[in-house]
């Protein structure tokens, strides 16, 4: 059993203490708030050691690891602040806001000698994991073309000034908040990327932040694809892979409690398979703790999600430059 301490209390922090209850794997035993006094009822109820004294935390001994689920830009510090404690590291995605920050968090984890895993809990999908196992045995024939869109009504609940609506936290529009974890789904079904041509906007919210943004991928394989991210729309997870012999599509909305994967070839019925919605953060810190314990490699590759930071830089380069910007090294 990994002992944790979460690093944030907002909505998602919390999601993430309630998501593990019942674990034989991974417990929290402590929260870390800079407003403590308004988790207390929280922690209360999770028996939860509560404080706003990151460094008291970080010398327990009984402190075996760290989630992260703090403002975006404070997730390195904290990083390697756990790592120099000598504490396994969970980081919220996105893992940094540059690649160059993202590498000083890969880099102090790795000279610690601790475990580093990054959120991003769709690949512990049931769905996206069907859909790589299609791609991955040959079903579908030659890679074509890939496309993906994660958008919601995000973008209406954060009100002028929180760090979730903010340009510096967000750049790029929902690519933090929820388009990255379509880029990581693509790299991890489809290659790593190779350039991007994006344009983003905001059309409908009140906050600074762009709420539409959308683009033209190149993968290095040959293969092309796009994504659209919205923060002001219905709730919606698509991801969908065309090949020379079918296409496949994983397909959820978050308050459905229902997915499905379809697969289609040129000469055949549709077939659907349909799953109930699993718990992804559970699964993910389970997988995190695993890592942890035994030493193995986590689920999602560092080097993917260094990868994907750079997706995303590109992509805001895209946007200010309107032209197609190469991923860089």
């Amino acid at each position: 059993m990994i002992n944790a301490a979460i690093v944030g209390l907002g909505n998602w922090g919390r999601h993430l203490v309630r998501s593990i209850r019942g674990s034989d794997r991974i417990r929290f035993v402590a929260a870390v708030e800079r407003q403590p006094q308004d988790a207390v009822e929280f922690a209360r109820e999770h028996d939860l050691l509560l404080t706003d004294d990151y460094p008291q935390v970080l010398a327990d001994r009984d402190v075996h690891a760290i989630v992260i689920a703090s403002t975006n830009s404070l997730h390195v510090e904290q990083a390697v602040q756990a790592a120099r404690a000598g504490k396994h590291v969970f980081v919220e995605k996105p893992l940094a806001l540059t690649a160059a920050s993202a590498l000083d968090a890969v880099q102090g984890c790795s000279r610690a000698g601790v475990t580093l895993a990054v959120g991003f809990n769709w690949r512990f999908h049931p769905a996206l994991i069907g859909l790589k196992r299609a791609v991955e045995d040959g079903r579908l024939g030659t890679l074509l073309h890939v496309e993906g869109n994660y958008s919601g009504p995000s973008g209406y609940r954060r009100p002028p000034g929180h760090w979730r609506a903010s340009l510096a936290e967000n750049p790029a529009g929902g690519m933090a908040a929820r388009g990255i974890h379509v880029v990581d789904a693509m790299v991890n079904t489809c290659g790593r990327i190779q350039s991007v041509f994006a344009r983003s906007q905001r059309r409908a919210l009140a906050t600074e932040m762009d709420d539409t943004t959308a683009m033209l991928i190149q993968f290095e394989n040959g293969m092309t694809g796009a994504l659209a991210t919205m923060m002001a729309t219905a709730d919606l997870w698509r991801l969908q892979v065309f090949g020379s012999r079918g296409w496949a599509q994983m397909e959820c909305v978050e308050h459905v409690p229902l997915s499905s994967l379809a697969i289609c070839s040129v000469d055949s019925a549709i077939e659907i398979t349909r799953y109930p919605a699993p718990n992804l953060e559970k699964s993910e810190l389970e997988s995190f703790a695993e890592a942890a314990a035994t030493g193995r490699p986590h689920v999602v590759p560092v080097d993917d999600a260094v990868h994907g930071i750079r997706v995303w830089e590109a992509i805001c380069e895209s946007v200010r430059a309107r032209a197609e910007i190469a991923v860089s090294d």
